[in-house]
């Protein structure tokens, strides 16, 4: 691999794009569409990076060659994963739960070599605590539509952020996409950021 070779973010997520194209690389976008349903028995970490190299390897599957790049992010709050909410009941559900508590935010990761199959994962994990919400607050919230796609039913880079007390972690990972982790990743396959 060397530095000419295509990278292909196997997302739809516009702030995954944005994170990427801070790296500098030349990408393109393909979105993976697959289902995301995996065994609640896994550990979070397993979940994460299951769904990652689930998207990346779906899309890889109909490329001849190119690096694809997956990622996932779940919420984790007392051993429960929390997904996107279903609607706006469940994500002031969630919002409910996580109000004044900490929890843990995984992003898995996963980069596949389309021609090979050749495929290198990891994740990253960040302890997230945030501050006491009112009803009213979360209703609010959940009216500007920005909780709706999100895992945890918040956007830590949106409107969201007002409700984060602090973060213990890689803040990239919170947004869908640790930089760090995804560089290593990239090194592996002889692809770098600083040229």
């Amino acid at each position: 691999m060397h530095q000419s070779t295509t990278l292909i973010l196997a997302s739809a997520s516009p702030r995954r794009r944005e994170l990427l194209a801070s790296l500098g690389f030349p990408f393109q976008v393909q979105q993976s569409n697959v289902d995301e349903h995996v065994s609640r028995e896994l550990a979070p970490e397993q979940i994460a990076e299951t769904l990652a190299r689930r998207k990346a390897q779906a899309v890889a599957g109909k490329l001849a060659a190119g690096l694809v790049i997956g990622s996932d992010t779940i919420v984790v709050l007392n051993g429960e994963v929390l997904g996107k909410p279903r609607d706006e009941a469940d994500a002031c559900r969630m919002l409910s739960s996580l109000q004044g508590q900490e929890h843990l935010v995984v992003t898995g990761v996963a980069v596949v070599d389309a021609e090979t199959g050749r495929t290198e994962c990891g994740h990253s994990a960040t302890r997230v605590k945030m501050r006491p919400l009112s009803e009213q607050e979360i209703k609010a919230y959940i009216a500007t539509g920005e909780p709706m796609d999100k895992a945890g039913s918040y956007a830590i880079q949106g409107i969201g952020a007002t409700f984060v007390e602090r973060i213990v972690g890689d803040y990239f990972a919170v947004v869908g996409l640790p930089l760090y982790l995804t560089a290593q990743l990239l090194s592996r396959f002889g692809v770098s950021v600083l040229k």
